[in-house]
């Protein structure tokens, strides 16, 4: 059978179904619920820790100018992924919207960069929350070991990976199962949860910006853009290009949103109110934020594990609550980023173990959480050994490019779908075609190419493996081929 066979809309819709056993996941969320896994899993990592080495080593001030041309690619394709989650309300998101309109193949690879995006990223946020935490307790005089503060592997400026000296991140690893246990408890306890993180977060953020302007000084914005210092990348054009690439991973988010359709009530009205809400959002805090960073401070000096509360150090005494909330709120908030990625991950897994393309126990629910509990303990032990063992810098390119390759191909399946299947009932429709997903797919692709020939070289790696993956076993356990 050709791996270009796509799988029914009819079928995907029938998913979501009881099983064999009479369970399924149950339809809990709302759209506050969804706006706040969207809000909680953009604001984190990319905000606390990636904006300042952004700004220092990239972009400049014009760090700021990188989080908007991101946010363009993500809107457009925000716009598309609105379309399929209101037609088909399943979990697997992309996965899912690409089995339905490219084919098995085009399915797995996007499931496989998935597993990269979720994975990685989770891990990446467990390793900024293990930065924040270790620094919180030193502010109160513990510290811990050297030794298990930090993963035993790092990477040099120019890509070289090499032994750091630590034995591995004890409490990135525990973050990591922690939050893993939550998820397996249940959806709904995990949504409330995240619910009143999240209002926390932002409340404090936006106290925190409004406490600083009056300390911004206008010079530290100039130049905006610093000139390129003879590297691709290293500031100038290139360099906000690249910092834009990267720190695209603050919106691996809005593709979590479409993963609960299975778990939403009207999913059809709530997931695209949920991408657009999420996304104005995040992007105005994002600004926000880091102009403010910018300005109070030197941007040279903010290449730290802990950017935000560097910036604000610079005023010396005069704005140490501000610091203080920060480290709290970085400790606090970013368990919400853990959680919300993990819980994509977790329906990633569901809905491919459903189709037969992973090992079915991925699609067992557990009968009094209602949750898939293999895929929740899978996800937490792989994600903490990554979290454990490899450095924040290899992790983030990685995220960043498996995301913007998801959403490329959804964008792409919004133009095939509305071919084949023209007159299909769109509770969304995505506005101004063909412009919009051929402009999500150009600006997808424009970020992905200013990303670094290690990264691309990494991609291609992980590629190759999946695809062995697929002959070896996905290919010949697809529950479409039985079909």
């Amino acid at each position: 059978m050709s791996i270009f066979r796509t799988k029914p809309v009819t079928s995907l819709l029938e998913s979501a179904e009881p099983d064999a056993h009479g369970h399924k996941l149950h339809r809990t969320l709302g759209l506050r619920n969804l706006v706040a896994f969207g809000v909680g899993s953009a604001v984190g990592v990319s905000l606390f820790v990636q904006t300042g080495p952004e700004a220092a080593t990239h972009a400049g001030p014009a760090v700021a100018l990188s989080f908007v041309l991101a946010s363009v690619a993500c809107l457009f394709a925000a716009l598309c992924y609105a379309e399929f989650a209101g037609l088909v309300p399943v979990a697997g998101s992309a996965y899912s919207y690409a089995y339905a309109t490219l084919g098995e193949g085009v399915a797995w690879m996007i499931g496989w960069c998935l597993l990269l995006e979720y994975l990685m990223s989770g891990s990446l946020v467990a390793i900024g929350w293990s930065g924040y935490f270790t620094a919180t307790l030193q502010n109160f005089g513990i510290v811990l070991p050297h030794a298990i503060t930090g993963a035993p592997l790092a990477v040099t400026a120019d890509g070289h990976v090499y032994r750091s000296g630590t034995w591995f991140d004890l409490p990135a690893v525990s973050i990591t199962l922690f939050v893993a246990w939550l998820i397996m408890r249940g959806t709904e306890l995990s949504a409330k949860v995240n619910d009143v993180v999240v209002a926390l977060k932002v409340l404090a953020i936006i106290a925190i910006v409004i406490g600083a302007i009056p300390f911004i000084n206008p010079h530290n914005w100039v130049p905006f853009v610093p000139a390129n210092d003879g590297v691709s990348g290293h500031f100038g054009v290139s360099g906000v290009m690249r910092s834009a690439g990267i720190l695209f991973f603050a919106y691996v988010g809005f593709d979590s949103i479409s993963t609960l359709g299975q778990e939403t009530k009207n999913p059809q009205k709530c997931i695209p109110q949920a991408l657009l809400l999420s996304l104005a959002i995040c992007v105005t805090l994002y600004v926000a934020v880091a102009m403010v960073m910018t300005g109070i401070a030197d941007y040279h000096t903010l290449n730290v594990a802990d950017p935000i509360a560097e910036a604000l150090r610079a005023q010396g005494h005069k704005l140490d609550w501000a610091r203080w909330c920060v480290t709290i709120v970085a400790v606090f908030g970013l368990v919400s980023v853990l959680l919300v990625t993990l819980l994509g991950q977790v329906r990633i897994f569901y809905a491919m173990g459903r189709d037969g393309l992973l090992p079915p126990s991925f699609a067992l629910i557990h009968p009094k959480y209602k949750t898939p509990y293999i895929g929740s303990i899978v996800t937490g032990v792989g994600a903490a050994l990554f979290a454990g063992l490899f450095p924040l810098d290899l992790l983030g390119d990685l995220v960043s490019i498996g995301t913007l390759l998801a959403f490329a191909v959804v964008s792409i399946g919004v133009l095939v779908l509305r071919r084949t299947m023209p007159d299909a009932h769109r509770p969304f429709r995505t506005p101004f075609m063909p412009f919009t997903p051929i402009a999500a797919v150009l600006s997808c692709l424009a970020l992905m190419f200013s990303l670094s020939n290690g990264t691309w070289w990494r991609l291609a790696s992980w590629l190759v493996i999946g695809a062995a993956v697929y002959v070896g076993y996905g290919m010949r356990h697809s529950k479409l081929r039985t079909v």
